[in-house]
């Protein structure tokens, strides 16, 4: 059986994340939640090559196409069950969600039980042609009560437990932060259009039932609706992390912007006060650009590192009677910035008395920063240092 290149990254992406839950579940074995998402997404991943196989009316694994859509749908019916028990456990108390766990896992089984004893008695000329009924809208046999009955029970079910799952999003999302409560509505709407699509396969498949294949238009309506379905889910489920990741990364960004903004100042401040240094590795312009690793770490440090340095050079500025208006100003301050190094790179004895330099107007790190920066270009732009 060939592959597609979709189908390809399909299976990279689905066994990829099933194997990143597992090792998730083998830290904590206790989670509970997290064995239903491994559960949900093992059911998915396992079940798409033999969902390919049973379209295509092939034996895949030695399975026939019908025994292979059997399975497909066994392992769909499990992974929304595992969707549902997600959110029972997320939302109610243990007790009681294991009591729903246990009530939806009986109806779980009288939907495979049905869709079993259906798949045997399926007519042996018909078991081809009834694997690949759904990827033939308006073909196929019609009026056959086996394959009806095992299309309805698995349907059925799936509209059951999709609904279900988004009842239960709705109602969790209700009592969520801002950021999870706009994941949680985007996944609710979501479970809509898969539960529509799913009603709509039931109700396809009771008309086929009773003689009349739904129209292609019909089917391929509800294809859509499944695939937006799960595309929206997904999103939803996706957005508080990748929403999360943004933010973090925004500010590493702006860690890693201003580090490398700050090195005129401090490359000056540092060849006058090398005990300052917390770190006793040299770096150099093109490590700074370089390096990804620890730009939190590397950029508090350069903060603190120009904060003592200006405190030590700031008795030298006083004693050059620099006056309040000039230390205000980034072009004048790094003026006399650069007489009051060369006058402590002389050795002139001045009084030990600090005195306060480039403060920001709000009380905040980042304002701080701002200041540091804009005397930082000064330096730079004054040549008192080759960046």
């Amino acid at each position: 059986m060939t592959y597609t290149g979709f189908d390809l990254v399909h299976g990279i992406a689905s066994f990829g994340a099933l194997a990143w839950m597992l090792w998730l579940v083998a830290r904590s074995p206790g989670d509970v939640r997290r064995w239903a998402v491994a559960g949900l997404l093992a059911g998915w991943s396992i079940a798409y090559p033999f969902g390919i196989a049973a379209s295509r009316g092939v034996v895949f694994l030695g399975v026939d196409a019908m025994n292979s859509r059997y399975i497909q749908h066994a392992l769909l019916l499990v992974a929304a069950y595992s969707l549902v028990c997600f959110f029972q456990f997320s939302a109610l108390e243990p007790a009681l969600a294991r009591g729903r766990a246990i009530r939806d896992a009986i109806v779980l089984g009288v939907a495979l039980m049905i869709a079993t004893v259906a798949n045997i008695v399926i007519p042996a000329d018909l078991r081809t042609p009834a694997a690949t009924v759904t990827s033939t809208p308006g073909e196929g046999p019609v009026g056959v009560a086996s394959i009806a009955i095992f299309y309805i029970a698995a349907n059925s079910y799936l509209l059951y437990a999709f609904a279900a799952a988004g009842l239960w999003t709705s109602r969790y999302a209700r009592g969520a932060e801002p950021r999870l409560r706009r994941g949680l509505r985007i996944a609710t709407f979501g479970l809509a259009s898969i539960s529509l699509a799913g009603a709509t396969f039931v109700a396809s498949n009771i008309s086929r039932w009773a003689g009349t294949p739904a129209p292609p238009p019909v089917i391929i309506t509800s294809v859509f609706l499944l695939l937006l379905g799960i595309v929206l889910f997904v999103v939803g489920l996706a957005y508080p992390t990748v929403k999360t990741w943004t933010a973090a990364l925004r500010v590493w960004l702006r860690h890693r912007r201003a580090h490398r903004r700050l090195r005129p100042l401090w490359t000056v401040l540092n060849e006058q006060f090398p005990q300052d240094a917390l770190s006793r590795v040299p770096t150099s312009p093109w490590r700074d650009a370089l390096q990804l690793r620890s730009v939190h770490r590397r950029y508090y440090r350069r903060v603190i590192e120009c904060r003592d340095g200006l405190v030590r050079i700031s008795p030298y500025l006083a004693n050059l009677g620099a006056d309040p208006a000039e230390l205000a100003d980034p072009e004048r301050l790094a003026r006399q910035l650069s007489d009051a190094l060369r006058a402590h790179a002389a050795g002139e004895t001045v009084p030990t008395q600090a005195i306060p330099i480039a403060l920001p107007a709000e009380d905040s790190l980042d304002a701080d920063v701002d200041r540091l920066i804009e005397l930082s270009r000064a330096v730079e732009r004054a040549s008192l240092v080759k960046v």
